[in-house]
């Protein structure tokens, strides 16, 4: 079991397979500060730790504590911050290496693989429902799933007429390349298809890892608040774009759109952004858009290489 995060074994629905065990630690470089205010000191502490290991944290004038600032940009009890960066290229370089291999699978057979990401209740699942009923006469598009528990995402899918396959995480708060790969083995996707995968709903673990997706695409509610690419910075430099959802409730709140992009891209200026409602269809037409252009595009370019 994971030490920061508490991930855990998997199973996938209707496959017998599991992924080995494995212990990982999640790194995060956070290049710009909480709130912006503040300029950061660190000094010495005069009371005593009891654990084991590193525990750089740091003070900011405004009060806070902050455990991001050593080395490894995250704090594990007992583990210096060397040993946290040892333990985490480890991980990573297997499951880019799992990535990898999907990557070339997926480009082999003209795949398109998209990984969403986003906190719980964006509203991940009622977007790509209403993609699959607006594109069913225009592209095959299939589904992977990702929940600590449960099928009733893939099963809101299947109603639909796609297919899926549920991958259920355990005490795990996000899917790996290894785990995608089972799946999409089981789930076979055509060639020349759309592959969705909804990744588990956590806006910190799912950016570290790579499944061989062509993008990730972070879905971020109006309900959410401004400030989220600024909290969870990221997520929103590892995505390509940023669907911004439940624009049909903007009426009833008080948030503000053009703060909320104008963050995502203090985080990432290369960031795409979109303003959708998955439940009325507003904007749904400029994200097809971008889906079939950027598929066009992934493909033009796998047939040159």
């Amino acid at each position: 079991m994971c030490s920061a995060c508490g991930c855990g074994t998997s199973t996938i629905e209707g496959h017998k397979h599991q992924s080995a065990d494995h212990a990982h630690a999640h790194g995060h470089n956070h290049q710009i500060n909480d709130d912006g205010q503040g300029q950061e000191h660190q000094h010495d502490h005069d009371h005593d730790h009891h654990l084991l290991g590193d525990h750089d944290h740091h003070h900011t004038e405004n009060g806070s504590v902050h455990y991001g600032r050593g080395i490894a940009g995250v704090h594990v009890p007992g583990m210096s911050q060397e040993r946290i960066i040892q333990v985490e290229r480890r991980i990573l370089s297997k499951n880019d290496a799992h990535a990898a291999e999907n990557r070339r699978h997926f480009e082999r057979n003209g795949i398109f693989a998209l990984n969403f990401v986003s906190s719980p209740g964006s509203g991940k699942t009622s977007l790509l429902v209403r993609t699959i009923y607006d594109l069913k006469d225009r592209l095959a598009i299939s589904v992977i799933e990702g929940d600590q528990q449960t099928s009733n995402d893939a099963a809101r899918i299947r109603a639909t007429g796609a297919r899926a396959i549920q991958i259920n995480t355990g005490k795990g708060c996000h899917l790996d390349a290894h785990m995608v790969g089972h799946a999409a083995e089981d789930l076979a996707p055509e060639a020349g298809s759309a592959l969705f995968i909804e990744n588990v709903g956590n806006l910190v673990c799912p950016a570290a890892f790579d499944l061989g997706e062509a993008h990730k695409v972070v879905v971020l509610s109006i309900t959410e608040g401004e400030d989220k690419p600024l909290k969870y910075p990221d997520m929103f430099a590892a995505a390509d774009l940023m669907i911004l959802n439940k624009a049909d409730l903007l009426p009833y709140l008080d948030f503000n759109v053009g703060l909320c992009i104008a963050n995502a891209l203090r985080v990432n200026p290369r960031l795409q952004t979109l303003t959708v409602s998955a439940r009325t269809g507003e904007g749904m037409e400029a994200f097809y858009a971008w889906l079939e252009a950027s598929a066009a595009s992934r493909a033009a370019r796998s047939k040159e290489a």
